[in-house]
């Protein structure tokens, strides 16, 4: 009984301390470098206001949130860290990496904060990307 105890106790705390989305998680000057870097590396295949293309998806708006709600800001830079771009995977260095999700985040409207995205995919799996903004916490 305590050990389940103890774990719903350690849910709680994760629960309450996990960041999403809505928690100005980028900077805006960060988005700027990633908006530069997505025309260079992103726009020819997911297009340049992040719709899509024949072989990409979108990466923004309604599309976009049905494939990557609920999931971390982690699954999305290691999907773009280990298969982006698709004509040279691997090609982008993290800081890169990172500063093109923070360019994704701003281009749906998610609030930039201080603090710039993380580059460590451990510290970026903390972060949980939440369409919907989340109630304050009390």
């Amino acid at each position: 009984m305590r050990g389940i105890l103890a774990l719903l106790a350690i849910g709680i705390v994760f629960a309450q301390t996990t960041r999403t989305t809505w928690d100005g998680v980028y900077t805006e000057e960060q988005a700027k470098r990633g908006a530069a870097l997505y025309s260079q590396n992103c726009a020819g295949c997911h297009g340049t206001d992040l719709t899509g293309g024949e072989s990409a998806p979108p990466l923004a708006g309604i599309p976009f949130f049905a494939n990557w709600s609920g999931l971390t800001l982690g699954d999305l830079f290691e999907r773009i860290r280990t298969s982006m771009p698709a004509d040279r995977p691997g090609r982008l260095n993290r800081d890169q990496n990172a500063d093109i999700v923070a360019h994704i985040l701003k281009s749906n409207e998610f609030p930039a904060g201080p603090t710039e995205l993380p580059r460590q995919t451990e510290a970026l799996k903390e972060i949980q990307l939440v369409t919907y903004k989340p109630e304050p916490r009390k």
